[in-house]
């Protein structure tokens, strides 16, 4: 089974402060038939005017992930937690139980950029709990850096759930191949440039996902970046 979405077929919210396109249902969006990819549930793609933001809201239930890609993302929340996430810093929150967060653009002059991730933990009532790490440009060239998984190995956010979170920089003319260990879904998220994945062109804000998959090749005719979902089920 493959799943190609589209960017310009991703949900939209423009408030004035916040301008956002959601991959699959979320808000006043909804559509029965995107309404995540197995496990994984959210990706919003965000621009925070300066000075504005996301105040203290709840979740509960769900591991949250935040990748930056421009300025400076203030975060604040109920574990005590306070940081500004900037470009190569990836942010997770499990919820769990439940957690209290707010999200501003930490500059008045600057907008904010990022994505905004949501995976269904592995089960309901787990203790709330806060990373963040960064990863440099360096360590995602021509490679899959792996960035979040279930066991927090190679240096990545530990997640609970069993998937594993790539990020990627591909120069222009490269290719890779990914072999996960077994079967698994994988889907792919492109945040800037242009890719080709199995033969099919995929451009910014484009996404796809494909089932049962035991190896899965990527090209870039020009530098692309992009995340890949290593999902099991």
């Amino acid at each position: 089974m493959t799943y190609y979405r589209p960017a310009s077929e991703r949900g939209q919210a423009n408030f004035g402060w916040l301008d956002s396109r959601h991959t699959f249902s979320f808000g006043s969006f909804y559509d029965p038939s995107h309404m995540g990819f197995g496990v994984l549930r959210v990706i919003n793609d965000d621009r925070v005017a300066p000075g504005d933001g996301f105040p203290p809201h709840g979740h509960q239930d769900m591991e949250i992930i935040s990748v930056v890609l421009e300025g400076g993302l203030a975060h604040k929340d109920s574990m005590g937690n306070g940081s500004t996430i900037r470009p190569g810093d990836v942010q997770r929150m499990s919820a769990g139980t439940g957690v209290r967060h707010s999200e501003f653009n930490a500059s008045d002059s600057e907008g904010v950029h990022f994505l905004q991730i949501w995976l269904l933990p592995e089960r309901e009532g787990i203790v709330p709990g806060y990373e963040q790490q960064h990863f440099a440009r360096q360590s995602k060239l021509d490679r899959l850096k792996l960035v979040a998984s279930r066991d927090g190995r190679d240096g990545s956010l530990t997640i609970n759930q069993d998937a594993n979170l790539y990020q990627s920089i591909l120069t222009a003319g490269q290719s890779l191949e990914h072999h996960p260990d077994e079967p698994r879904k994988i889907y792919i998220h492109v945040i800037s440039g242009e890719l080709d994945v199995d033969g099919r062109r995929l451009k910014e804000g484009d996404g796809l996902g494909l089932d049962g998959v035991q190896a899965v090749a990527i090209s870039a005719a020009v530098e692309a970046e992009f995340l890949l979902f290593e999902l099991d089920r």
